[in-house]
């Protein structure tokens, strides 16, 4: 095919959106409902794992060390706990420390403790990079002989380690529901488009032209109809997602204020939800547009 005939095609194509602008308006509508389903359905399920994520961060865990431990003791269960890849980072608290915070706390009641009278023992506050590995970690950390006992919340580490999987799973079926939906709604739009035109496809075909040359402004027409939804729908998600965020955070910022302060910003992500959107109402606009038009190439 010579570059002026694509160049024709194109501008052809092009033209077709704006002769068929009630039918290019509603595929455009509805593919960006579904866009913006499908973009809502992905902030909410990347927000409850951002949020999952900060509780993760403060389920921690505490190792108290044997009475008997020595400084020499204590440098060398250092130097193991830099070796357990679970661990994401720890802190060392002597008893004296611990005892000091007491009696900050409550003079009058724990003042008595000072000097040998400290029962109180050497600890680490630990925090590990994954959860689902918190009882292996936990098993290392009691089977060493310098340790006493560890403390730690063990049904809240299943409990969000249960939920993250379920955001995670839920989340992966919904967007892959709403994506099929969208395939179907956009592709019985874009049928009925061509079924209004099928006399002009005929025509084409009668007089000569070849397949590829009947498809092209077709192919066009769905890849702008694709952008134009992709583009859309990015901005009002964007914004639309902006604007909730910042009321939420006026309204129950005080009540949860960590919460929202690690809820994901869109901005940060933008690049790549407008080239989710871009990616699927592009493939959508030219297998709707190319696929339905080949039973009328037949004539």
């Amino acid at each position: 095919m010579r570059l002026h005939n694509i160049g024709y095609l194109m501008r052809e194509g092009g033209k077709n959106v704006v002769r068929n602008r009630l039918m290019s308006f509603a595929c455009i509508g509805v593919l960006v409902a579904c866009m913006l389903l499908i973009g809502g359905a992905a902030m909410v399920a990347l927000n409850v794992n951002a949020m999952i994520n900060f509780v993760e961060d403060q389920n921690e865990l505490v190792v108290y060390l044997e009475e008997w431990a020595t400084p020499e003791d204590v440098a060398v269960f250092d130097i193991t706990l830099d070796g357990i890849p679970n661990i994401a980072h720890y802190t060392f608290v002597s008893r004296h420390e611990s005892l000091e915070w007491l009696i900050a706390e409550n003079e009058e009641l724990y003042l008595d403790l000072l000097g040998d009278e400290n029962p109180l023992l050497d600890m680490y506050i630990i925090s590990v990079a994954n959860l689902e590995q918190m009882s292996q970690t936990v098993t290392q950390l009691e089977d060493m002989r310098v340790v006493e006992r560890v403390n730690y919340a063990g049904d809240v580490a299943t409990i969000l380690v249960t939920v993250r999987q379920a955001v995670a799973y839920s989340g992966m079926i919904v967007v892959g529901i709403l994506i099929v939906v969208s395939l179907v709604i956009i592709s019985n739009n874009i049928k009925l488009t061509i079924y209004a035109r099928r006399k002009e496809i005929n025509i084409m075909k009668y007089v000569g032209a070849t397949d590829a040359f009947i498809r092209m402004p077709f192919l066009v027409e769905g890849i702008i109809i694709g952008l134009t939804s992709a583009v859309a729908a990015f901005l009002i998600l964007g914004f639309g997602y902006t604007y909730l965020l910042a009321w939420l955070g006026e309204e129950f910022g005080g009540l949860v204020g960590p919460l929202f302060e690690r809820a994901v910003d869109f901005w940060d992500i933008s690049r790549y939800v407008f080239g989710a959107f871009a990616g699927l109402g592009v493939f959508i606009g030219i297998v709707g547009s190319t696929s339905f038009v080949k039973r009328y190439l037949k004539v």
